[in-house]
């Protein structure tokens, strides 16, 4: 079983935003969509569901090609959900109602150990009964979240899934969300802009630039090897220094102090991050940085060299 794009291209008011662009996703697999906002990301998601036409190339998920809106009196395909970033929540029904909705009525009490599920898996529990206006952004999200799993779809596409998840639940919610689908064997697209979504859940990754397919990899691959700036920047802050003559693109965590280098920097600021501090230093008449247990005192003078 796949999910097959076969070089789409889509234009939204005469302006190319999806070109030439091809992936496939396994039954089961979580497939990341990362890159700047505007890049495509969105709007990638709404071709494979089915709510926009392409103007080029074909959309399968087994035997049945994706259409939209042309062929379609309701847009979508029924085997699929998406969950958007303005949830479509009933806001006069409570969080359980809204979660049973597409639950069938006929086993009851099957009904409400579906609901109940759910909600713990979106760690909503305590607010089954709370009718969702009452609810912050980050609760809605994830009463959304519970909604679209409840309809038990083949695949599921994601819109910043976690963009208005408090810090503090959201590596809880991600984990158990991510252990439901893989559990069920649903196959996920999500657009993220957050690299730990990436690097610890993420399948396969497809990175945009521009409505264009710049690369395409596992996580592991393209954070250590990245080959372009765009990409590293992605997962974070990241350096540009000559080494040996030539550019290499090194991550903060990945240089050390020494007594003697040819990378010679000066503080300028220090972060704490709590694990330890991000340092920032003159670097090549700009910025660099790196990571350090103590704090350094701003105007101190030393050299840095890349670990190995």
């Amino acid at each position: 079983m796949m999910l097959q794009v076969n070089n789409i291209s889509f234009s939204y008011q005469e302006k190319l935003t999806i070109s030439s662009l091809s992936f496939n996703v396994k039954k089961g697999e979580n497939l990341a969509i990362i890159g700047e906002s505007g890049c495509g990301k969105s709007t990638l998601l709404k071709l494979v569901y089915g709510l926009y036409d392409l103007d080029e190339g074909q959309i399968f998920w087994q035997e049945s090609q994706i259409l939209g809106p042309k062929y379609l009196v309701i847009p979508g395909m029924d085997f699929m959900k998406y969950l958007a970033q303005d949830f479509d929540l009933m806001p006069f029904t409570t969080v359980a109602e809204n979660v049973g909705n597409f639950i069938s009525n006929v086993f009851p009490i099957k009904k409400k150990e579906r609901i109940a599920d759910l909600l713990k898996t979106v760690e909503m529990t305590e607010y089954a009964a709370v009718k969702t206006k009452y609810l912050s952004g980050g609760q809605m999200q994830r009463v959304a979240l519970a909604k679209v799993l409840a309809l038990e779809p083949e695949v599921l596409l994601l819109d910043e899934p976690f963009s208005h998840i408090d810090n503090f639940r959201k590596n809880s919610l991600r984990r158990k969300l991510f252990s439901y689908l893989k559990e069920k064997q649903i196959t996920t697209i999500f657009a993220t802009h957050d690299s730990a979504d990436v690097l610890a859940f993420a399948n396969q990754v497809l990175v945009l630039k521009d409505g264009k397919l710049i690369r395409e990899g596992n996580p592991k691959a393209l954070y250590e090897t990245p080959k372009t700036k765009y990409i590293a920047s992605l997962f974070g802050d990241v350096n540009e220094i000559i080494v040996h003559g030539k550019s290499e693109l090194i991550y903060p965590h990945q240089l050390q102090i020494v007594i003697k280098s040819d990378l010679k920097v000066t503080v300028i600021n220090s972060y704490f991050l709590g694990s330890h501090y991000l340092i920032e230093a003159n670097y090549n008449k700009g910025s660099l940085f790196f990571e350090s247990e103590n704090t350094i005192p701003i105007g101190h003078t030393f050299y840095l060299k890349k670990k190995y």
